[in-house]
């Protein structure tokens, strides 16, 4: 039994004529009637009667074509389904990010990929370490996790895409607040708002001041980078955060944000379980999110 028998079969039954099928497909009525003879072999039943006009399916004859519409009718669509998939047509992409990713480092990207796939869907999710995020790609419930990249993590492959500088976020009346960069050696002993503790893009603060045998003091801890900013333009305290992409440096408004220029650069990109394996919508979302850091970054002429 194959599907083209069951396909012709289903066709038979439609029409009531084996002629008809025949003509339909190009070729003899006796290899219509051996699609139809095959099944019958195979179900051990009668599955036509034949009449004056035609051919009529017997009561087995209408539960197999029944139950095959209703299969052949699946399938069609799975095929379709996934040649879209094949063709970055449809689908979906589950994304693993933090809480000021979208806004900071997607959003014309999300713009673009709706307006190229606006048939697949995306999924964000926000997780709270990068660990988290290795596990979830790991199980297969995420296609990709946007990260501060760290140590090379077994079974998960990391592609930066852009390097943030530090800078030193400051209220506008603060003494250092009209400086064009900052020494981090200036800043050992000074209270500072700590980057979201255990999280990988503190640790890399922590090791670049080691480079530079600087160290800092912390008197506030906050969850995320914007939080940390906000803090700072309220006045609660000073932050060294990343450079985030949109925000001006040195800084408008309440808000001033003065490169610390030696501190080593935090990069941050893409990871995946494997890129090979990346559906073609998950690689067509990572690929415009890149290109679009790479716009951003390029000098206009």
């Amino acid at each position: 039994m194959t599907l083209d028998d069951l396909r012709v079969f289903v066709a038979v039954c439609r029409a009531g004529s084996l002629s008809a099928v025949a003509r339909d497909l190009g070729c003899t009525q006796s290899a219509v009637s051996q699609h139809v003879k095959r099944l019958e072999r195979e179900t051990g039943v009668a599955l036509l009667e034949r009449q004056a006009r035609g051919v009529v399916p017997t009561q087995a004859g209408r539960l197999l074509e029944a139950a095959a519409a209703e299969g052949i009718s699946g399938l069609d669509l799975a095929v379709r389904q996934l040649r879209d998939l094949v063709e970055g047509e449809s689908g979906h992409v589950r994304v693993a990010t933090g809480a000021t990713t979208v806004r900071h480092f997607m959003s014309d990207a999300v713009v673009a990929f709706r307006h190229r796939h606006p048939n697949v869907n995306l999924e964000f999710r926000t997780v709270s370490s990068g660990r988290g995020s290795f596990d979830a790609l790991a199980d297969g419930a995420l296609d990709l996790a946007w990260i501060t990249l760290g140590p090379p993590v077994r079974g998960i492959e990391q592609r930066p895409v852009v390097e943030l500088p530090w800078v030193l976020a400051v209220r506008a009346d603060d003494p250092l607040a009209d400086r064009a960069s900052v020494d981090a050696a200036e800043l050992t002993g000074v209270r500072l708002i700590r980057l979201p503790p255990n999280s990988a893009s503190a640790a890399h603060l922590d090791s670049a001041c080691a480079e530079l045998g600087v160290g800092f003091g912390y008197d506030t801890s906050v969850a995320d980078w914007d939080t940390a900013l906000l803090l700072a333009e309220l006045g609660v305290g000073r932050a060294v955060v990343p450079a985030l992409p949109g925000l001006a440096v040195p800084g408008e408004g309440a808000l001033r944000l003065i490169p610390v220029p030696l501190l080593r650069p935090l990069p941050v990109g893409w990871a995946v379980r494997r890129w090979d394996a990346l559906s073609p919508p998950a690689r067509a979302f990572a690929d415009t999110v890149v290109e679009s850091r790479r716009r951003r970054s390029t000098p206009a002429p």
